[in-house]
């Protein structure tokens, strides 16, 4: 069963508040709260959220921490089926979650087929040809390229597919961003995972970092260096203390708790002085 997250961290996500979203999902990695859902919000997961506030960065911290891109409500909509079958799609979402593996399901009317026929209906041929090709979209790996050896078990982005020539032109995952055109033999799926990500989004002190590679193989050498050790934290009674403290303060400030005074910090607890005990002078 799914983790259901805080009413708070549920806020934080329309406020775009990705630190303290953040802050709680690494309080514990024992749980999948990546993945967590939403009670208030009818069972929806923090990555449909984060889709609903066109945050794309949080989208992408999610899924580098295991959120499941293809998770299903409970009317079995996943997150592509509601996102590809919105009026407005924006195409770097699209793009974000067939990279990671995003899944089309027949029921519900969310085949591939029938989003094609919609995007081609509401005039957004860009995503209807991007899903008519097998590999539109897809993260894959270069394999039997005899003209270019070197590039063998390189990983690349499909960009476009070309049905005049049956190729696909394709992005490395490079710091050089080369563009090329390849055979449909030429291309294996590779979709990416925490472990596999091509790239990394680091969030720190209130900043992202995008770390860009050379190859897959220094994307996951620098992602197990990240977090080495740090797979699955103890949950300290300081950390907990930590959080419901930022919960409190996050709350106060969106005018949800009665009053701003019962939030307290390190700086305004009441200390306790020790009273000095004076000897008592002996009377002559």
């Amino acid at each position: 069963m799914a983790r259901l997250m805080p009413d708070y961290v549920m806020l934080a996500i329309k406020k775009g508040d990705n630190k303290s979203v953040l802050r709680w999902i690494n309080a514990d990695r024992t749980e999948d709260r990546a993945s967590a859902i939403s009670a208030e919000m009818m069972g929806l997961t923090a990555l449909m959220l984060a889709n609903m506030e066109s945050n794309l960065t949080l989208m992408t911290l999610l899924l580098q921490l295991g959120a499941d891109v293809n998770y299903r409500v409970s009317l079995g909509y996943s997150l592509i089926d509601l996102t590809l079958n919105d009026v407005h799609v924006d195409a770097r979402v699209a793009r974000l979650l067939l990279s990671w593996g995003a899944t089309f399901f027949s029921e519900k009317g969310c085949s591939r087929e029938r989003i094609i026929l919609k995007a081609r209906r509401r005039g957004d041929h860009e995503l209807a040809n991007l899903l008519e090709s097998e590999l539109g979209g897809r993260r894959c790996e270069i394999i039997n390229l005899s003209a270019r050896p070197e590039l063998n078990g390189k990983t690349c982005v499909v960009d476009e597919y070309l049905p005049n020539s049956n190729q696909y032109k394709v992005m490395l995952e490079t710091k050089s961003k080369e563009v090329l055109v390849l055979r449909p033999d030429n291309l294996k799926r590779r979709d990416r995972t925490p472990q596999d990500c091509g790239y990394y989004i680091e969030f720190k002190n209130g900043r992202t970092i995008r770390h860009v590679f050379d190859s897959s193989e220094d994307c996951k050498a620098f992602v197990a260096a990240l977090n080495k050790g740090d797979s699955q934290p103890v949950v300290t009674e300081e950390a907990e203390a930590r959080a419901e403290q930022a919960a409190a303060e996050l709350l106060a400030e969106l005018g949800l708790d009665d009053s701003t005074n019962n939030v307290a910090t390190r700086d305004s607890q009441v200390k306790k002085t020790k009273k000095k005990k004076r000897g008592k002078k002996n009377k002559k």
